[in-house]
């Protein structure tokens, strides 16, 4: 009976430790800023993860510092520079075009520039491998005289 009674009481146990969610920014034009911009920045431990969306640790101290220096009156602008300076382009999911990440925004074009010579190149090979078997004179009476029966 006791153990029963154990039982029953470590199963109600839990909804009674449970507390009132406490809401994470005070102010509510500033966490709609936060979220806008953090939509826009990469998790650095997730990766294919928007901050907004990621619930790793260092994700909520990025949300955290971004409402800091929100609160202390920095622009959208300045608060991205910052995140950039201090963790770089990779943070960014739009990096900007410059010499560091040409290869970023022009590798598609350039493997599908590549592709297609290889394309163009395997299918002239193939014709050239192929040449076509030559025509005696039976076969183009044979032609002819099937083309004039049509007529």
């Amino acid at each position: 009976m006791k153990s029963l009674l154990l039982s029953l009481g470590l199963l109600l146990a839990p909804p009674l430790w449970a507390a009132e969610a406490v809401p994470v920014g005070e102010d509510p034009v500033i966490e709609q800023r936060m979220v806008k911009l953090a939509e826009d920045l990469r998790c650095l431990v997730c990766q294919n993860e928007s901050l907004a969306g990621s619930h790793a640790e260092l994700a909520e101290d990025l949300r955290r510092e971004i409402r800091t220096q929100m609160k202390a009156g920095k622009n959208d602008k300045e608060v991205v520079d910052y995140l950039t300076e201090r963790y770089g382009d990779f943070v960014l999911y739009r990096p900007p075009f410059k010499p560091v990440t040409y290869l970023l925004w022009l590798g598609p074009l350039l493997f599908l520039g590549l592709g297609g010579a290889i394309w163009y190149v395997t299918l002239k090979k193939r014709r050239a491998m192929a040449p076509t078997p030559p025509v005696d004179e039976k076969q183009l009476a044979a032609a002819a005289q099937l083309l004039d029966e049509n007529k």
